[in-house]
C-alpha cells in the first residue's frame, strides 16, 4: 500500500550536435557528452528498477551504482536504489540517497513523498509532514493520493485524528479509487466510533478487489460496533477460511475464546 514503484519522468534530451568549429564547437561536445552520461545513467537505473522489481537484488544494486557512478547528479537513481536500501532493511542509506534526490529536484512529487515516507517511519512526523506538502504541491506528480495517504498515516502514529481523517479525504477527492486511503479512512472514521462512516469506505474498499486480513478484521469490529452480529460472525468466518494464520485471525480468536 505505501510505495509507488513509478519513477519521475526524465526529459530525454537529443544527443545531435552541430559539426561547426570554435568555441561554440566545444561547447556543443560539452553539452554532447553531459547528455551521454545521462542516457548511460538513465539506462542503467532502469534496469536496476527492472531487476528490483524482479527481485534481483544484486544485479540491481550493480545497475544503479552504476548509474550513479556515470552521473552522481542523476535523481532518479538515488531514488531507486533508496528503494532497494528499504527493501534490504538499511534504512540509513535510504534516507542518504531520498533526501539526495530531494536535495537535486527539490520540487519534484516523487522524491519527496519516498523522503517524508522514511521520516514518518522513524518517528521524525513534523519533519516528515514538510516533505508530504511539497509532494502534493507538484502540479505534474501524478499521484498525491500516496502523499496525502502517507501523511494522514504519519498523523495517526501522532495521535492527531482528525487532520488524519482529512487527509486521507484528500487522496480520495484525488483519487477516488484509492484503495490504501479508504481503508485507511475508514480506520481513522472506526477510531473516531463514526461507525457507519467507517462501514461506507469499507464497503467501498472491498469493491475495488481482494480482500486481505486487515480489511476483514476492520469490517467484522465494525460490524460488532454496529449490532449487527450475523454481519460480523460472516465476516470473522471468511477471516479464518482465508487467512488462518494471520495476526487479525488469531486477535479475533482471542477475543472470542471457544
Amino acid at each position: 500500500m505505501r510505495l509507488s514503484w513509478m519513477l519521475p519522468a526524465v526529459l530525454m534530451l537529443s544527443s545531435c550536435v552541430s559539426s561547426g568549429g570554435g568555441s561554440g564547437s566545444n561547447s556543443l561536445h560539452k553539452n554532447s557528452a553531459a547528455q551521454e552520461r545521462e542516457e548511460a545513467a538513465r539506462v542503467n537505473t532502469e534496469l536496476g528498477q527492472r531487476y528490483l522489481e524482479q527481485g534481483k537484488l544484486d544485479i540491481a544494486m550493480e545497475k544503479l551504482e552504476r548509474a550513479l557512478e556515470i552521473d552522481p547528479t542523476y535523481a532518479n537513481a538515488h531514488t531507486v536504489i533508496g528503494l532497494l536500501y528499504e527493501r534490504i532493511n538499511d534504512t540509513k542509506n535510504a534516507e542518504l540517497h531520498y533526501r539526495r534526490a530531494v536535495e537535486l529536484l527539490p520540487k519534484l512529487g516523487a522524491p519527496n513523498n519516498n523522503y517524508g515516507q522514511i521520516l514518518c517511519n522513524q518517528g521524525r512526523l513534523d519533519e516528515a509532514d514538510k516533505y508530504f506538502q511539497r509532494a502534493v504541491a507538484d502540479p505534474f506528480y501524478k499521484t498525491p493520493d500516496q502523499a496525502y495517504s502517507n501523511a494522514g498515516v504519519c498523523l495517526l502514529r501522532a495521535g492527531k485524528v482528525d487532520q488524519a481523517e482529512m487527509d486521507f479525504r484528500k487522496a480520495i477527492e484525488t483519487n477516488p479509487n484509492s484503495a490504501t486511503a479508504l481503508f485507511r479512512l475508514a480506520s481513522a472514521l472506526y477510531q473516531k466510533n463514526d461507525f457507519f462512516k467507517a462501514r461506507a469506505f469499507i464497503q467501498r474498499f472491498e469493491a475495488l478487489g481482494p480482500e486481505d486480513a486487515e480489511s476483514l478484521y476492520l469490517a467484522h469490529n465494525i460490524e460488532a460496533k454496529l449490532g449487527n452480529a450475523d454481519s460480523a460472525r460472516e465476516y470473522a468466518r471468511r477471516l479464518k477460511q482465508q487467512f488462518p494464520d494471520s495476526q487479525q485471525a488469531r486477535l479475533l480468536d482471542s477475543s472470542n475464546p471457544s
